[in-house]
């Protein structure tokens, strides 16, 4: 299956977010817009946590076991997610978020095996654990 066009653009965005240990702010303005949204999101609100929680934990050192390669997707649909400027900006009414779930349905999709391992590894841990991954970061954290 191939990245939606709009996508690819986003990728090198991901690399430096990753780089200059930008991530957790990141997570802050998707937790934001995600709340701001309300009840338009549907079904992507549970895919959202999924990377949010994915990337929490890498961020912590608490899980490694995901390819640079799809910690980088996550990323960059997360990244596409909070851009108020992509394909379909945020603001049409009724559109606007059409390509954001194209974007997180595809990042879904093409790495699937890696975030149901990481599903897997989230649904092993205890309560307090759980619990943590629901904390976002914040931006002066350090990295693990």
């Amino acid at each position: 299956m191939k990245a939606p066009w709009t996508f690819l653009r986003y990728l090198p965005v991901a690399q430096r977010i990753l780089a200059k240990g930008r991530l957790p702010m990141l997570l802050i303005a998707v937790a934001r817009k995600n709340k701001s949204r309300g009840g338009m999101l549907g079904g992507l609100r549970e895919d959202l946590k999924l990377l949010q929680e994915l990337c929490v934990a890498w961020w912590r050192g608490e899980y490694r076991a995901v390819s640079k390669q799809a910690l980088i997707a996550a990323v960059a649909g997360l990244v596409y997610f909070v851009s108020p400027l992509d394909a379909l900006p945020d603001w049409i009414p009724g559109l606007g978020f059409l390509d954001d779930i194209a974007v997180l349905t595809w990042v879904m999709s093409k790495w699937s095996a890696e975030l149901q391992a990481f599903r897997a590894w989230r649904d092993a841990q205890g309560p307090a654990a759980r619990a943590e991954l629901d904390r976002l970061p914040t931006p002066n954290e350090p990295k693990a």
